[in-house]
């Protein structure tokens, strides 16, 4: 086992092997995603299946697994920092529920459509948020961190990531999200113009620079864009959940549509951007897509005479592992053909996540995403994804 290896890594990396003998490619075969070159492995909100979320501790234990690329979602704090949170709500991701001095700033409020109550960033300075300690966000994921780490600022990711790149001998790239930002401009306090100022800093505002920006609203991307943005730029696409009936997508409240559409009163949802129209209007302003993966392969659930989802292995819950997956779409190369690439979200390694066909090892759902030709993966197990790329690449004779 290598020294950066996990156990999980190692064992999927040998149970890949053995299925590459079987599997298709040959020496020196082209590998099918845009460039041609091997799939980026993009850390989700850092080691996030390992450590609490968006911390610097997160970010830094990716990097040793060898994340190409951590990924952040950005928010903004009363006094205009931008802040690594995936939420602006911060008792999803914080332990400021258990803080007495802030009990009074719990409020219920509107983000993006969805009620919502809580303690919100946009409440809170910098300083206030840096007393709090981050908490995982999944149940079944380790605990025992929760409290210890704190809320790092954008800044401190970017000289995190420089940091690690001249310690590493390696470039570690950073993948920033303008999240909810409607909501934010309207409060008074954009992110696009700090974020792109904020590269401009750190000598990243290129084309060749070792950043993508993403955002779930087109309006994000073409502002930031119009100001003057070079980096690759990345049109999320989402969707509320999956009818086990049929595999077809469902939309709801508040990943139904970008909300920027809600506020104008478009009622198109996300299934808009990926159809070859859609995609060719996405060329116009980004270089690439982040759809949910359920686009690209989807699941479908045992019926019983009921009606109803049957749960299949009597776990008492239903969800993917009671499901199988459905014949890919033909996403990845309609998003080829039109020149953008496609890096879905997200894979993660637990069971209740992995379609039954999969036979409970993640590296099988790997496997089929990287063989229709994915760019990348947004990964909440970097170790998983490298030990499942390090096994394809070897598959394709490369």
């Amino acid at each position: 086992m290598m020294p950066s290896q996990t156990p999980i890594a190692a064992a999927l990396a040998a149970a890949l092997c053995l299925a590459a003998c079987s599997a298709p490619g040959g020496p020196g075969a082209r590998l099918p995603t845009l460039d041609g070159q091997p799939p980026l492995v993009v850390a989700h909100r850092g080691a996030s299946g390992y450590l609490p979320e968006e911390t610097l501790e997160a970010y830094a234990r990716a990097i040793e697994l060898g994340a190409d690329y951590i990924e952040m979602d950005l928010v903004s704090t009363r006094d205009g920092v931008l802040i690594t949170r995936h939420d602006p709500n911060l008792a999803i991701s914080t332990d400021v529920a258990s803080r007495p001095e802030f009990a009074a700033r719990k409020k219920t409020i509107q983000v993006d459509g969805e009620t919502q109550t809580g303690w919100f960033s946009n409440d809170f300075t910098l300083a206030e948020i840096q007393r709090l300690g981050a908490i995982s966000t999944d149940a079944e994921r380790p605990q025992q961190f929760n409290g210890q780490y704190k809320v790092p600022t954008f800044q401190q990711v970017i000289d995190l990531a420089k940091a690690k790149s001249g310690e590493k001998g390696r470039t570690i790239g950073i993948y920033p999200e303008t999240k909810n930002p409607t909501y934010f401009r309207d409060l008074g306090l954009p992110l696009e113009d700090k974020l792109i100022a904020m590269l401009e800093a750190a000598g990243w505002n290129s084309r060749g620079a070792p950043v993508f920006v993403q955002s779930f609203e087109p309006g994000s991307l073409k502002y930031m864009k119009g100001k003057g943005l070079k980096t690759k730029l990345v049109q999320l696409i989402d969707g509320d959940g999956i009818d086990l009936k049929t595999g077809a997508m469902t939309y709801a409240v508040p990943v139904d549509r970008p909300y920027e559409w809600t506020k104008a009163g478009d009622r198109r949802n996300f299934d808009v951007m990926v159809t070859p129209a859609g995609l060719a209007e996405i060329r116009t302003y980004a270089d690439g897509i982040g759809p949910w993966k359920r686009y690209i392969v989807s699941t479908r659930g045992t019926i019983g005479a009921d009606g109803k989802p049957v749960d299949v292995n009597r776990d008492g819950k239903i969800n993917d592992a009671d499901a199988v997956s459905t014949a890919p779409t033909t996403l990845v190369a309609d998003a080829h053909k039109a020149g953008l690439f496609v890096h879905p979200f997200t894979f993660r390694n637990e069971s209740r996540r992995l379609a039954s066909d999969y036979k409970g090892n993640p590296a099988n759902e790997y496997l089929v995403f990287y063989r229709l030709g994915v760019d990348g993966v947004f990964t909440d197990f970097t170790d998983t994804a490298l030990a499942a790329r390090g096994g394809w690449v070897k598959e394709m004779g490369r």
